[in-house]
């Protein structure tokens, strides 16, 4: 087959492959290139020599790394959710624990005051007692 002057945009097309592939094509196989009245590259290409086979048509390579990534963004996503209800049951016990601790250290206020006034009264009869015992026994019957 005859030698052919060819842009990218042609090769590609003849190739069955972006105009980018053609390029990068051309370079990889040190194909004579040149300008052309438009200003646009050409290159000098014998089709019968190009052995290339494009590759079968798949997804961009960062296509599954994204499809993975938001499969383990769900996974997360419900673990999270799961994390989040145990953790609300986890408040409401320490809220009944904090409430019920509150309520035992106002009993225990309580029952501190009412020591308090407990020992205060005995101290005052402990004293009355002593004073009577100091007097006479002539003056406790008296009295």
């Amino acid at each position: 087959m005859a030698i052919e002057m060819l842009h990218y945009a042609d090769l590609a097309a003849r190739l069955k492959v972006s105009p980018e592939a053609a390029r990068a094509l051309a370079k990889r196989l040190r194909l004579p290139r040149s300008r052309g009245n438009d200003g646009r590259a050409l290159v000098s290409v014998d089709l019968a020599e190009i052995n290339h086979a494009p590759l079968p048509a798949r997804s961009p390579a960062g296509h599954q790394a994204v499809t993975s990534l938001k499969a383990k963004i769900e996974t997360l996503q419900a673990e999270l959710a799961k994390l989040e209800a145990v953790a609300g049951g986890h408040r409401a016990d320490f809220e009944w624990e904090r409430d019920q601790g509150q309520k035992l250290m106002a009993e225990f206020l309580k029952m501190i005051a009412a020591t308090m006034s407990a020992k205060e009264v005995t101290a005052r009869l402990e004293g009355e007692l002593a004073a009577l015992k100091a007097q006479p026994w002539w003056r406790r019957l008296a009295g």
